[in-house]
């Protein structure tokens, strides 16, 4: 959504005339969740997804039908015995999508510079009811941005989009409705889709070696605010790691120190330092705090070192017991690249539950729905 929102800012600061397709449920295999969105121009230019590629040809062409005059439109795509390869989900699962004209007064430039600054904020829209069909607004810590069509409805709005936002979460919800109450302050029946943007969680990579390099750009990827912290100044530059969000020149642990309460069960950190006058200090506060994932390069000799090492510090075995180390899964792979994709891996699996195993050795659905370990 991040980049979405982006470049639906920049369109409609151009005068870009495009819809803006959003996932509202999804079921099965999807591959997308609930708040996924793609945009669509008139001149047939197409920034993110909703389906990986199974159904997007038939979403652009939704999208045209209502560039094109028509009304906010929403189609349910799933696995179709007639024509699965064309239209429908090949994956087996199913999704319903939302398709709207994204004019001046949908606030995705608001949204987007929240987002950019790591402020919570979710973009609200009417999916059915309501006064106007396809109308959104913007909830977050600087207010509203934005209008529903009536004021009760935006209250409702608020109320709903802040109890999924504390949650980092996105979906459907049916607000108001009790008319028979009297109230004139009561929201009409509509049902309304928030997409929630939490802060982006925290890589925290230690030791500007040629180890990071890599590993700094997968986690960038992998939508991670990362950091890189090294006492080197020589190493520690915005050149080497043009990807890191922040370059930091200090002592680790000292750097960590300072953190406070910005490292939470999201925060991922990635000791590639090597060095024991560096490493020990770091791990002992690290595995003291609620880091979600901590991992430690290094062979098994260097390893067994580094357990005595910590603890000679302090450190108890059940704080041991969180540490990641050798990092990364075994991929038998060679090299920077290489292991970095094996730090990665590992941190997805964590992150999602997976079990890192090849997926012709599993039964069940590709894409299950797992309660995340680390993150959102």
């Amino acid at each position: 959504m991040r980049h979405v929102l982006e470049e639906a800012a920049i369109w409609q600061r151009d005068g870009v005339r495009f819809a803006m397709a959003s996932v509202v449920h999804a079921w099965g295999s999807a591959p997308h969740p609930a708040g996924s969105s793609m945009l669509i121009s008139d001149s047939g230019r197409v920034v993110g997804s909703v389906s990986g590629g199974c159904v997007e040809a038939a979403v652009c062409e939704l999208a045209h039908d209502v560039l094109a005059g028509g009304p906010p439109a929403r189609q349910r795509y799933g696995v179709s015995d007639d024509d699965a390869f064309s239209v429908g989900l090949t994956c087996g699962g199913t999704i319903d999508v939302f398709v709207r004209e994204a004019s001046g007064d949908v606030p995705a430039a608001r949204v987007a510079a929240d987002a950019a600054e790591g402020l919570p904020v979710a973009l609200v829209t009417v999916l059915d009811g309501g006064v106007r069909p396809g109308a959104a607004m913007a909830v977050g810590l600087r207010g509203i941005s934005g209008t529903l069509g009536a004021a009760e409805l935006d209250r409702a709005a608020v109320h709903a989009a802040e109890g999924l936002l504390a949650r980092g979460a996105s979906g459907s919800v049916r607000v108001g409705g009790d008319q028979e109450s009297g109230d004139p302050h009561c929201a009409p029946a509509t049902e309304l889709l928030v997409q929630s943007l939490a802060p982006l969680p925290r890589m925290l990579v230690f030791g500007a070696a040629e180890f990071a390099r890599p590993l700094v750009a997968f986690g960038a990827l992998l939508g991670y605010r990362v950091t890189v912290c090294d006492a080197r100044p020589v190493f520690a530059t915005k050149e080497r790691f043009p990807e890191a969000h922040d370059v930091v020149v200090d002592w680790p642990h000292r750097w960590f120190d300072s953190q406070g309460e910005r490292v939470d069960a999201s925060t991922v950190v990635c000791v590639l330092t090597h060095d024991a006058k560096f490493d020990v200090p770091l791990l002992r506060t690290a595995l003291r705090s609620p880091a979600g994932y901590i991992g430690a390069l290094g062979s098994r000799r260097t390893h067994e070192d580094r357990l005595v090492r910590l603890r000679e510090a302090g450190v108890t075995e059940d704080e041991l017991a969180r540490l990641r180390s050798p990092i990364g899964l075994d991929l038998g792979g060679r090299g920077p690249e290489e292991a970095a994709l094996s730090i990665v891996a590992e941190i997805v699996a964590l992150r999602r539950r997976g079990s890192g195993l090849p997926l012709t050795s599993l039964d069940g659905p590709v894409h299950a729905a797992r309660r995340p370990l680390v993150g959102r």
